[in-house]
């Protein structure tokens, strides 16, 4: 993704440079949303759209799945002041956070918005203006005679795509959020190094992957051939129909459905839990035992059990399930277990108490 699609009359080179030194997310934010709104067919934007629409393609990434912009950027503290003063969900539609913003009327929001007016649009230009050090208006000025073929035209309120540039964008525009995407991922990777799955995190996933097979095809088997486990946080026992499946570690944070990560827990107090993190000391050697009993078992009566491969992370060879100590079985899961808790509670993830 280092390559951009060629056009013999545009400087496709320049447009390639823009996310070169970035030293924080707004460009790649504002050039998405500005592929978005053309996408739309909209060729004149408001920028104050354009910001709004910017917060809503950050909103899940930073509200529900809690990563770092690093300490320079400022986005990121915008958008956390932004959902507590509105009153949205962490989960809303990117439609609905966009309208929400376009028409409020909330002095913080409003404020906030227009912060993101001396960051980015005459900034995200100056790579066509490079004899132009940091001077806004002149930068402004010059956009608006399309010197330099630049990518739009900017005003006090609105961005004007270049007439230049708009098949371009718009043939292109997967390409072009494809390309923004990947550096992007680059520079968020670079500040979450041991977060996992950075990609699928820098957008809402349209579903998340059903829990019915791990319950069937795993905690099920158990249930019926030990009988009813007990919940790991309330004591409630457990039969087949009676639990909840649960992220030991929060889904928001490992984004994955693997069956080493998952227990049955209490319906009621999975609901509560939401995504908070269990405190080590306190839970670790009830979920231990669960998975224990979890993976002895189906290894037992259903050795070729597909779901089993999910523990090869811990155990790389499962022949030795029944060979392998209780104790280094158990300092394998913690090894495993801990760093994850470790890492997600210093990036914001809150404990259960």
């Amino acid at each position: 993704m280092n390559n951009l699609p060629a056009d013999k009359t545009l400087p496709i080179h320049i447009l390639s440079s823009c996310f070169k030194n970035t030293v924080a997310t707004y460009k790649f934010y504002w050039f998405f949303s500005i592929i978005e709104s053309i996408e739309k067919g909209n060729h004149i934007i408001d920028k104050q759209s354009l910001f709004a629409r910017m917060v809503a393609n950050a909103w899940y990434t930073v509200n529900y799945f809690n990563l770092s912009f690093g300490v320079q950027d400022q986005f990121q503290n915008a958008i956390k002041l932004i959902i507590e003063v509105e009153g949205l969900g962490i989960d809303e539609k990117k439609d609905k956070i966009v309208q929400k913003l376009v028409s409020s009327d909330v002095k913080e929001t409003i404020k906030t918005l227009r912060h993101f007016d001396g960051e980015v649009p005459y900034r995200f230009l100056s790579p066509w203006f490079s004899s132009i050090k940091g001077n806004k208006q002149d930068i402004y000025k010059s956009s608006q005679l399309f010197a330099n073929d630049c990518i739009y035209a900017v005003d006090e309120h609105s961005v004007i795509i270049n007439p230049k540039w708009i098949t371009y964008l718009t043939e292109n525009s997967g390409i072009l959020k494809a390309f923004c995407y990947w550096h992007l991922c680059l520079y968020v990777q670079k500040r979450n190094p041991n977060v996992p799955d950075i990609a699928n995190k820098l957008f809402k996933p349209p579903h998340r992957n059903s829990l019915l097979k791990p319950r069937k095809e795993f905690w099920d088997i158990i249930i019926e051939r030990t009988g009813p486990v007990k919940c790991i946080y309330t004591k409630n026992l457990l039969n087949i129909n009676e639990y909840a499946i649960d992220h030991f570690v929060p889904f928001a944070f490992v984004s994955h459905d693997l069956i080493w990560n998952l227990i049955p827990a209490d319906k009621s107090f999975n609901c509560s839990k939401s995504d908070k993190l269990p405190i080590f000391d306190k839970y670790f050697d009830d979920y231990f035992e669960l998975q224990e009993l979890a993976m002895k078992t189906v290894f037992s009566y259903s050795p070729r059990n597909k779901l089993l491969q999910n523990y090869l992370t811990i155990l790389p060879d499962l022949s030795l399930l029944n060979t392998l100590s209780k104790e280094d079985l158990k300092d394998r899961f913690k090894d495993n277990i801990l760093p994850l808790i470790t890492i997600a509670a210093n990036n914001g993830f809150e404990y259960l108490y």
